[in-house]
């Protein structure tokens, strides 16, 4: 990705598929929204498939940096660093995020290269927190299954509809860390 000019695309691309899914992400949607021509497009990317596998491979690496700096300890104990994910995943909602994450699951679902990226960065992020849940003492089998609930639950709350409203949400999500902190 050294050329800057191929970022811009990316982000463009990345800014449509959170709106309207992969099927959104089109060269001349792009360009209109970036308010270029196709030509830049054609000069960076090959086609329209090569774009798509550029933000992949973006959204991909990007994911696996932030969970290995999420879980690094940096003198920390591993409950706490715990603890910290949960409240980070589950207060500060980074909307945009969620729905390109959502996107990419769902693209996921009839694309075998969108597949392969979310099943890795999923492996990754189950590695990282099963780590953390090893560091606390427990066996790597008990760590793996507690590092599968967490993250059930990382995705899962975000995805609830919490009758009444954020204070009722962030007790019960406080409750729930104790559960999963055990």
């Amino acid at each position: 990705m050294g050329n800057g000019n191929g970022d811009v695309w990316i982000e463009a691309g990345f800014i449509e598929l959170a709106h309207s899914g992969v099927e959104g992400v089109r060269v001349e949607v792009l360009a209109k929204n970036l308010g270029v021509t196709k030509g830049g497009f054609y000069r960076r990317f090959a086609d329209r498939a090569a774009l798509l596998d550029a933000m992949l491979e973006r959204w991909r690496e990007g994911r696996a940096a932030s969970i290995a700096q999420q879980t690094s300890l940096d003198g920390e104990a591993p409950r706490e660093r715990l603890k910290a994910m949960i409240q980070l995943y589950s207060e500060r909602l980074n909307p945009e995020g969620m729905a390109i994450e959502l996107a990419i699951r769902q693209w996921a679902r009839s694309d075998e290269n969108a597949a392969t990226a979310v099943a890795s960065v999923d492996a990754a992020r189950l590695r990282h927190v099963a780590e953390l849940y090893r560091a606390t003492g427990l066996e790597a089998e008990e760590a793996d299954a507690q590092a599968f609930l967490f993250y059930c639950f990382i995705f899962g709350q975000s995805l609830l509809f919490v009758e009444r409203g954020p204070r009722k949400r962030s007790q019960l999500v406080a409750k729930s860390a104790e559960k999963l902190l055990g």
